[in-house]
């Protein structure tokens, strides 16, 4: 077609049953150079009003490259959307219009407490769902959404390569790697090792953090895990807009390119239903999919039981939560009922959450109950669904998720933007689709145990008010030492309290830096069996546990302890162990000649003195300082 002279265009354009004054003067001379696939992609443009996209198209011979790859990124964006452009332009005005109106999403609905399960650490309720959380375990497939880097952060790298906690630089991929080993290998010890099956871990990338990922993963052998285990799927950003008519941008600096931008993590359900992985887990027999987001270190000592929540109650869809004071900024689960009969469970924003309660017979919108928090727990973006129900509801949906827009306008006529806008999705919305036969719950879990993301560089973290999370680099290493310091407290461990330290001008409770190995403390029960005797473990101490089998019997720590072992060799730790120590030395993150990883949270360890000790054979061995 590319040797079609400008005679044949009148051919062309018979044969497509188009009318040449329909369409852009500009497209219509450069049409022998498209092939009938491109030319249907103009056809579906054109109708859908974006003819000014061809507007500035220079004459045949020029810029016929750039012309075709303007082509290839309408093919990427077209195949990439469920339904395809037209159908992002269609719905794109449809939600223009009504943010222009001001319509309320929530219109005709009352909120009220969904069903759920509030959980307190360590208590024998909690023991019994961590054991049934940890048996579903083999059944189940771990999603991770980790399409961002840590420019947000203050760090140039991506944000699952952070350290969760620099006290043995385990990053946060590591980490959950390790967490789903550890699972997989309990679960499997549990019913007795009957099946072997490998927990599939998926993890939803995008242009910016695919290849950083994948080379973290190659360049540290998976982290032990096996990598037919692990599989990438990448996110395409979605096309911006420019006005209200949902008119495509084009990029300022080139007038054959599209401006894109993310789409959001709730693409990761059509990534998942166009993979084709989800009838692959059903046909392995898997039961649970679990979605978490990327810089959570507390994330996985909340799995177990929550998890055990699911399978017991036989939730659909299970939303991890926390206890959240009234009209604290973060997103409340609610019950919706609309009415015409229509209800769902979602999370609502906390800025839409009061205001409706107080449309809704309310008056004074989001109060704290007896229990001293709202009765609506606080979403933090933690999801487990059911395999079957999820794959039925997305056979009807193909995986799309309810969107929303939110354009910053010039003034208040809502006419211009300031800059484009796009439409976007988030994970957490998918139970807007579902009926109502739907079983829909939460697992409320304590703050402390559950949920210290890392989002915030050091200036943004500085500003937040007094006795509000910081949700720093700082604050969530520091949450690490404050949760295994509070488990092995509950396990009958004396642990000094914590002091007030400031870094990064973030004021904290320092507790001793204590860490270990996901396979060693996966679960509660499996802590208090470890623990014997009367230990004990001062304010300055950090103590790092390697492996699985080590036991503290009756251990006094004022210092550094640090166990490495392989598996098959079992340690008994005892005695009393006193060293110089590590100090936590504060330092400033402006100062560009330290690590971007440590000036992120405010401090570096100062090793000045420890106790090592490596068992490198298998066998039974015995420390006692």
């Amino acid at each position: 077609m590319a040797s079609a002279t400008v005679d044949s265009m009148a051919e062309i354009l018979s044969k497509l049953n188009i009318n040449a004054g329909d369409w852009s003067p500009n497209l219509v001379k450069n049409l022998h150079l498209l092939s009938p696939d491109q030319i249907e992609l103009a056809k579906m443009l054109l109708e859908m009003g974006q003819s000014h996209l061809f507007q500035h198209w220079a004459e045949p011979g020029v810029d016929d490259d750039q012309k075709k790859a303007f082509f290839d990124q309408v093919a990427k964006l077209n195949s990439s959307y469920p339904g395809g452009l037209a159908s992002y332009i269609k719905t794109a005005r449809e939600l223009l219009a009504d943010s222009k109106a001001g319509k309320n999403p929530f219109d005709g609905f009352t909120p009220s407490v969904p069903n759920g399960e509030v959980l307190t650490f360590g208590d024998d309720n909690f023991i019994k769902f961590e054991e049934a959380g940890v048996k579903e375990a083999q059944n189940a497939a771990f999603v991770l959404v980790a399409g961002g880097l840590g420019e947000r952060l203050g760090y140039n790298g991506i944000k699952v390569a952070l350290p969760a906690e620099t006290t043995t630089g385990t990053c946060f991929l590591q980490l959950y790697i390790e967490s789903i080993l550890a699972l997989q290998e309990a679960s499997r010890r549990l019913t007795q090792g009957t099946c072997q099956k490998e927990i599939p871990f998926v993890i939803m990338t995008s242009d910016d953090t695919h290849t950083r990922t994948l080379d973290l993963l190659e360049s540290n052998s998976y982290f032990g895990m096996k990598p037919t285990q692990v599989k990438l799927l990448k996110q395409e950003k979605v096309a911006c807009l420019d006005d209200n008519d949902a008119r495509i941008a084009l990029d300022s600096h080139n007038k054959y390119k599209i401006q894109t931008k993310p789409h959001g993590h709730g693409d990761v359900h059509s990534l998942l239903y166009s993979s084709g992985l989800l009838n692959v887990w059903r046909d392995a027999g898997l039961r649970w999919v679990l979605f978490f987001q990327d810089t959570n270190g507390l994330l996985f000592k909340a799995i177990p039981a929550s998890l055990g929540v699911s399978a017991t109650k036989q939730y659909h869809v299970n939303s991890l939560a926390v206890q959240r004071k009234a009209k604290e900024a973060i997103g409340g689960i609610t019950r919706l009922t609309h009415s015409d009969g229509r209800s769902m469970v979602i999370n609502v924003e906390y800025n839409q959450l009061n205001p409706l309660l107080k449309a809704t017979g309310h008056p004074d919108g989001d109060v704290n109950c007896e229990t001293g928090y709202s009765p609506f727990p606080g979403n933090i973006n933690q999801l487990i669904l059911e395999l079957g129900p999820y794959i039925e509801e997305l056979t009807k949906t193909g995986g799309a998720i309810k969107e929303f827009v939110n354009p910053k306008y010039k003034d208040a006529s809502k006419t211009s933007f300031k800059s484009s806008t796009r439409l976007e999705c988030m994970m957490q919305d998918y139970p807007k689709t579902l009926p109502p036969t739907a079983s829909v719950g939460f697992t409320v879990l304590d703050t402390w145990l559950a949920y210290a993301p890392v989002k915030n560089n050091p200036e943004d973290a500085a500003k937040v008010p007094k006795g509000n999370p910081y949700h720093s680099a700082t604050s969530g290493e520091i949450a690490i030492y404050r949760a295994n310091s509070l488990i092995l407290k509950k396990a009958g461990v004396k642990v000094d309290d914590p002091v007030q330290q400031v870094f990064n001008g973030q004021e904290v409770e320092v507790w001793p830096r204590v860490t270990w190995k996901p396979k060693w403390g996966l679960t509660f029960a499996e802590i208090k069996r470890k623990v014997n005797g009367s230990c004990s473990i001062s304010q300055r101490s950090t103590m790092a546990l390697k492996d699985r089998d080590i036991v503290l019997e009756g251990l006094s720590l004022d210092g550094a302890l640090i166990i490495n072992s392989v598996d098959g060799a079992e340690v008994k730790v005892g005695g009393s162990v006193k060293n110089k120590g590590w100090l936590l030395e504060s330092i400033d993150y402006k100062d560009t000649t330290i690590q971007e990883e440590l000036r992120t949270r405010g401090f570096k360890i100062n090793k000045i003195e420890q106790l090592e000790e490596t068992y490198s054979k298998p066998g039974k061995f015995t420390l006692k300082a």
